[in-house]
């Protein structure tokens, strides 16, 4: 993989909306159902609002009824990075871009076939890249 991008508060800030900047870099949640992404049925791949890595394909999305964007893997295993979140008083695992370490959500193992996993992840982390054609 590349180098990682990095860049500080300050830049992050003036790059990225503030709700955006609260979810990837302050590790926040959009609410359920409020996300752009979360009912689109557009071609594509979805990439890091911060740093454009392509992180997800429309091809693995589901509707997960949650209120955000689900989708059964990363577009390339080494895209997403997880690792433990034990926030809030519960264990979750925190997906993230593997690029720019951005919070982009989290993993459950409640997905459908063919991983049984599902990538709960927020609108607010993303940018879709459409299909052309």
């Amino acid at each position: 993989m590349a180098e990682k991008t990095t860049k500080t508060d300050l830049e992050w800030r003036h790059q990225l909306t503030p709700e955006q900047f609260h979810v990837t870099r302050e590790h926040g949640t959009e609410r359920a159902f409020s996300g752009t992404y979360n009912d689109c049925k557009t071609p594509g791949t979805y990439a890091c609002i911060c740093c454009g890595a392509d992180l997800f394909l429309s091809t693995d999305k589901f509707d997960s009824g949650t209120g955000w964007p689900s989708y059964t893997q990363p577009a390339e295993d080494a895209a997403v990075i997880t690792e433990q979140d034990a926030s809030f008083g519960m264990v979750r695992t925190e997906a993230m871009c593997a690029a720019c370490d951005a919070h982009l959500g989290h993993v459950f193992p409640d997905g459908p076939a063919p991983t049984g996993l599902r990538y709960c992840i927020n609108s607010a982390s993303l940018t879709l890249k459409e299909d052309e054609g």
